[in-house]
């Protein structure tokens, strides 16, 4: 008698303790403890394995929903989910414990289910979210979106785990991420060459000449684009050959911007005729090849193109110019200071902010930003603190450190994360 009753009770615990029958209402119970916060982390993650895909989601939506470094490992399984949107949603969920906001700026991948298509969001030119480099990822995530990249379920999964290593700075992906180049995959493909830039690693700058000749305009622009930031010289060759033979305004623009960047001496007299092109993009391009060749008898060209420049655009690539063939001047009309106060206009702080921060590599032109800072506007502190943040030197640890503490808390929160960064990159 008392071995039939303990059987009963045994048999009551265990249905007690067994997922529901009904998948409508295990997806219901998932929501439900989604309501009770991060302690219920562990009783949810038991449900992104669920024999049917509607839980699977409800879960893996969850998750995401709560965030933190908690959910890495159920996410982690499920990016090995078989289902297409599953995999979307872990990649941006995992994401976003590194950069938390990535799922709601709407830069992420993540979609709705009945077969709503996301191929559109790959065309988006404001792909520039990056990871701090202080911010440590563990490895396991990378090997699990590099595995995505080539096996994911859809082209869609594949472009967005690419996109997500870029995200992530994931160098341990770049294998996959190549491999993703040879896909005839064109979104994928996008993404990858995206990531690539991000990750910045010269290594990889031989393996995507290939793609120069890209008969894909957005490709083509795109690899070079990505020759000239991993500073590829070897591939000048081929880049000139691509500006010979362009097929459009927007081939020559990016191949002439890439030989900007690459910086060789036998496109000098190139970029001198240049300077006077019609168009916008190529006077600039111009003005920076210039910049980058630092020949100083080139001083007075450039100087009278910035005094002569209307444009915006083409007149700060001029000031980037003046400032890098040796004008350090801060003078109210000078080119440095016309850097700097561009700062604070929206549409155009992002070209400022490159140009000081390739500027600030050099000493001289750091020791000469530093006394402006006293009197700097609100969104000059900010876009300084990152500059210097990524082109400073121990020289830049004081000023950070009093940006840390401005009175203003937007200054002061961007001078805190820029600390970290700068002191994560010094030696």
């Amino acid at each position: 008698m008392t071995k039939t009753i303990l059987f009963f009770i045994v048999a009551a615990l265990a249905w007690a303790q067994a997922p529901n029958s009904d998948p409508k209402q295990r997806a219901k119970d998932v929501r439900e403890l989604a309501k009770q916060g991060q302690d219920a982390i562990p009783r949810i993650t038991p449900y992104v394995s669920d024999p049917d895909l509607n839980v699977r989601v409800e879960a893996v939506k969850a998750l995401v929903a709560m965030g933190g470094p908690r959910i890495v490992d159920p996410l982690l399984t499920a990016a090995r989910d078989n289902d297409p949107e599953i995999q979307i949603r872990a990649t941006d969920g995992l994401v976003d414990v590194y950069l938390p906001g990535y799922v709601k700026t709407g830069m992420s991948g993540t979609v709705q289910r009945m077969g709503v298509n996301i191929r559109a969001k790959f065309g988006v030119d404001t792909n520039d979210q990056v990871i701090e480099e202080y911010v440590q990822v563990r490895p396991e995530v990378i090997a699990a979106l590099g595995k995505l990249v080539t096996g994911g379920a859809s082209i869609d999964v594949r472009a967005n785990a690419a996109r997500a290593i870029g995200v992530l700075r994931g160098k341990d992906a770049i294998p996959e991420l190549i491999e993703a180049l040879h896909s005839k995959q064109d979104a994928v493909m996008y993404e990858a060459l995206v990531a690539i830039q991000k990750i910045r690693d010269p290594e990889a700058a031989g393996r995507i000449s290939f793609l120069l000749r890209d008969l894909d305009d957005k490709i083509q622009t795109t690899a070079l684009e990505t020759t000239g930031i991993l500073r590829n010289r070897e591939a000048a060759p081929d880049v000139r050959d691509a500006l010979e033979h362009a097929r459009n305004i927007k081939i020559r623009r990016s191949a002439t911007s890439a030989l900007a960047m690459l910086s060789d001496p036998a496109d000098h007299g190139a970029f001198v005729r240049d300077l006077n092109d019609k168009d916008d993009a190529i006077r600039s391009a111009a003005a920076e090849g210039l910049a980058r060749l630092e020949i100083p008898a080139d001083r007075p060209l450039v100087e009278k193109a910035f005094n002569d420049e209307r444009k915006m655009g083409p007149r700060l690539a001029d000031a980037f110019a003046v400032v890098a063939l040796g004008n350090a001047d801060t003078g109210e009309f000078s080119s440095l200071r016309y850097l700097v106060n561009t700062l604070n206009i929206r549409a155009y702080r992002g070209v400022a902010s490159a140009y000081l921060t390739e500027l600030c590599r050099d000493l001289k032109i750091r020791q000469a930003i530093y006394p402006m800072l006293p009197r700097a506007t609100k969104d000059e502190k900010i876009q300084l603190s990152i500059v210097f943040a990524r082109s400073g030197g121990r020289d830049s640890l004081p000023y950070l450190e009093s940006l840390s503490t401005d009175p203003d808390s937007e200054v002061a929160a961007e001078g805190t994360r820029s600390l970290r960064t700068l002191r994560a990159r010094l030696p």
